[in-house]
């Protein structure tokens, strides 16, 4: 009999253009579309993904990361297991605004969930956050850490599975892919 793959609510935050939608569909469809258009509100994406003989199935919420819809992607937080931050590698400041979305999480009741910093574009010229850097921040909000590029899909699985792996992880320890879940099953 085969094994119910482990679900997984992941939510990808982050700034305008940083590469959310490319990094989705990478994952999801293998596709790079130079043209992405922003994401309004957030879309919706499932994706199973195989680690060694276990089966993770994502459910992945790409956030609009623009302003005028920030009051909206809280919301879609709610009941998240996985979170991808991501940044881009070119300007320096969507790094600061990690910070941002890390603090968005933690104000939003989000407290149990694998949370991973990924720097997108590595493919690109003109990089102004080194690795170190990122891997600093990471560290210092309590998060995983990886780098990606969406366009040649470099990086792109190794991301999905450290999330992967610190899920399976987390179940193997506790018997629950989040205390706290088994703790809240029920209508509310």
């Amino acid at each position: 009999m085969a094994e119910t793959p482990l679900e997984s609510k992941c939510v990808l935050l982050g700034d305008t253009g940083v590469g959310k939608t490319c990094i989705t569909q990478r994952f999801v469809r293998n596709e790079f579309n130079p043209a992405q258009q922003s994401t309004s509100g957030a879309a919706f994406l499932r994706h199973t993904f195989k680690i060694g003989d276990k089966f993770v199935k994502f459910q992945l919420w790409d956030t609009a990361g623009q302003e005028k819809f920030r009051s909206l992607t809280a919301m879609y937080y709610r009941g998240a297991s996985a979170v991808v931050i991501v940044y881009d590698v070119t300007r320096s400041s969507t790094l600061e605004d990690v910070k941002y979305w890390r603090q968005q999480l933690i104000d939003s009741g989000v407290l149990d969930a694998v949370v991973i910093v990924v720097g997108n574009k590595i493919d690109l010229p003109g990089r102004q956050v080194s690795k170190a850097e990122g891997e600093i921040l990471a560290k210092s909000l309590g998060c995983l850490y990886g780098e990606c590029s969406a366009k040649s899909g470099d990086g792109i699985n190794e991301v999905f599975e450290k999330i992967a792996k610190e899920k399976l992880s987390s179940l193997n320890k506790t018997g629950t892919v989040n205390a706290n879940q088994a703790a809240k099953k029920g209508c509310c």
